[in-house]
């Protein structure tokens, strides 16, 4: 929908609307903005986009762009060794 046919929409509501409708209407349209981007972030990868990633993946891995597992663990720094201890804890 066009911007300029967004704001008609705007203006008409708010013209019939009374301001506790309007509050009402937008706490809605918020909910429901916010469910659909949490749906659109939790959307399968199609099998082009895995394919993708595992050529890129193996691109960089054969370039030496890559990372050891001591290298990942070092950048969660003190936070990895706390969990790690109140593991050994349990």
């Amino acid at each position: 929908m066009s911007e300029k046919s967004l704001e008609g929409l705007r203006d008409f509501l708010c013209g019939t609307l009374s301001a506790g409708n309007i509050l009402w209407l937008c706490q809605q349209l918020a909910e429901y903005a916010q469910k659909q981007q949490e749906r659109e972030l939790l959307k399968p990868y199609t099998m082009e986009e895995l394919r993708a990633g595992i050529l890129e993946s193996e691109k960089q891995f054969s370039e030496g762009k890559f990372k050891t597992i001591e290298e990942v663990f070092q950048g969660f720094g003190e936070k990895f060794e706390v969990e790690e201890e109140m593991l050994e804890a349990v």
